[in-house]
C-alpha cells in the first residue's frame, strides 16, 4: 500500500491557493474541473516534493500531493478540527514561522521548542510543522510565545 494524496474541500479556492500557494510556498501539479460533477480539484505538492509529484494519477512512483476539492455550489463546511492536520517538515521552523506571520496567517502553537509549530487554513484544517533533522535551540520570540486559538 502506498499514501497518494489528501483531499481537503475548500469554500473558496482563490483564498485557499492564496494560503497554500503563495503564503506556504506550495506549487500545483494538476487541476481538473468536472462541469458534470460541478467541482474542481487542484493537486498541490511542497517544493521537496514537486519533482516526484507531477506526472501520471496512476503512477506508483508520484510523492503523495495535497488535493483541494472545491465544489461549484455553495456549502458551509465545519468540523476542520475533526479532520486532525496535515504536517509538514521545513528546513528551519522559525524562518518558516516568520514568513506565516509575515504573511498574516496566525501561529496557533508557536515553535517554542524548535521543533512543532501549528497554523490553520482558511477553512480551519490544522497543519503541524516539524524541523527538518531534529528540533534549533529554543529561541526568542518563539520560546515565550503563547497558544492562539485552537491547533
Amino acid at each position: 500500500m502506498k499514501f497518494l494524496h489528501t483531499m481537503v474541500r475548500v469554500a473558496d479556492l482563490e483564498a485557499s491557493l492564496d494560503f497554500y500557494c503563495t503564503k506556504m510556498g506550495m506549487k500545483e501539479v494538476r487541476r481538473m474541473d468536472s462541469e458534470k460533477g460541478r467541482f474542481t480539484l487542484v493537486f498541490l505538492a511542497s517544493a521537496d516534493d514537486l519533482a516526484t509529484c507531477e506526472g501520471d494519477m496512476d503512477s506508483t512512483l508520484r510523492a503523495p500531493c495535497l488535493e483541494l476539492t472545491h465544489n461549484w455550489d455553495p456549502e458551509t463546511y465545519s468540523g476542520g478540527r475533526n479532520f486532525g492536520h496535515l504536517a509538514y517538515a521545513v528546513d528551519n521552523i522559525y524562518e518558516f514561522c516568520q514568513k506565516m506571520m509575515d504573511a498574516g496567517v496566525i501561529i496557533n502553537r508557536p515553535p517554542r521548542d524548535g521543533h512543532m509549530a501549528f497554523i490553520r487554513s482558511p477553512d480551519g484544517i490544522s497543519f503541524e510543522i516539524l524541523q527538518k533533522d531534529g528540533a534549533l535551540e529554543p529561541a526568542e520570540p518563539w520560546a515565550s510565545m503563547e497558544n492562539i486559538g485552537e491547533w
